[in-house]
């Protein structure tokens, strides 16, 4: 099903804005207008581009997840959650958003990979594991797995409609009496970590390029730019940070098979995220993700 594009309009400057210097021209960033439609998922062409996306989801760990038979359950579903596309219904898919029922598909290869990983790394805090231990043994509550990835630098706008889209897929589903009628969302996602000297060239590299938002710039009270993560851990998908203020438990998480790192290490240091969220907040949630991360044009 074809759901109306979400226009993307990266604003422009006026021509007068250009006249001022050849300097000017040269840091003037050039974008490009983009139209994303949003469909359900496509069972025959979809497959690929769904098991990288969760590759990337799951970093240096996806090997051991299964993340094969994981696809095949989220494209199982075609009408619950979105995907993302720029070019018609048949081309690959940019981002997805999608939510499986654990204890329905608790016998699937992949769904057993995860949950074991899951209560693995939920180790790391006693309560938050006492908790999903209860949860997922207790058979009154409905515990859903919460996959959501996108290429790097997709516009964060475009993620509040999936969720819109993704409460109301549920609440029909529930009233079929489709499995949908969750307690508890568990939702996975990633996050990487700055030394102190790498925040610090990451500032400089911001004021000089004026890439620092809007909304970065607000949390100084003093006028300046002040984007730095107090712990020195930065999420790939700013709308987690909404999403952790929903959550009754939340946990950063090393990776299983990442490799220890030194001044030569090359990339980023990575590590993955959890939070267990009650499924009533769902709509609360989906309502303040479109609040906070208004397509421009919007505000």
């Amino acid at each position: 099903m074809h759901i109306d594009p979400l226009h993307i309009m990266s604003k422009r400057k006026n021509q007068a804005d250009h006249e001022d210097s050849d300097s000017d021209l040269e840091d003037t960033p050039t974008f490009i207008d983009v139209d994303f439609d949003f469909f359900n998922f496509n069972t025959t062409n979809d497959y690929h581009a769904i098991k990288r996306l969760l590759d990337q989801l799951f970093g240096v760990d996806a090997e051991g997840l299964s993340t094969h038979a994981l696809a095949d359950l989220v494209l199982s579903q075609p009408d619950i959650g979105t995907t993302i596309k720029t070019d018609g219904e048949e081309s690959s898919p940019y981002a997805f958003l999608s939510v499986l029922n654990i204890g329905v598909h608790n016998d699937n290869v992949s769904i057993k990979s995860l949950v074991e990983y899951i209560l693995a790394k939920s180790k790391g805090d006693d309560a938050f594991h006492q908790s999903l231990s209860t949860i997922l043994r207790d058979p009154q509550c409905q515990v859903g797995l919460v996959l959501c990835e996108r290429l790097i630098n997709m516009p964060v706008p475009v993620i509040p409609p999936m969720y819109r889209m993704l409460v109301d897929e549920l609440k029909d589903a529930v009233e079929e009496n489709e499995p949908f009628n969750f307690t508890h969302l568990i939702f996975i996602s990633r996050v990487y970590k700055l030394t102190p000297e790498e925040e610090e060239a990451m500032t400089i590299t911001q004021q000089q390029s004026g890439k620092a938002s809007k909304r970065q710039k607000s949390q100084n009270s003093n006028g300046e730019t002040n984007d730095r993560s107090p712990d020195g851990v930065y999420p790939f998908h700013p709308e987690d940070e909404e999403i952790r203020k929903f959550a009754s438990h939340h946990l950063i998480f090393p990776y299983s098979n990442a490799q220890p790192r030194n001044a030569e290490s090359f990339g980023l240091d990575t590590a993955g995220r959890l939070m267990l969220v009650p499924a009533a907040q769902l709509t609360e949630l989906a309502r303040v993700l479109g609040d906070v991360f208004q397509p421009p044009g919007n505000v």
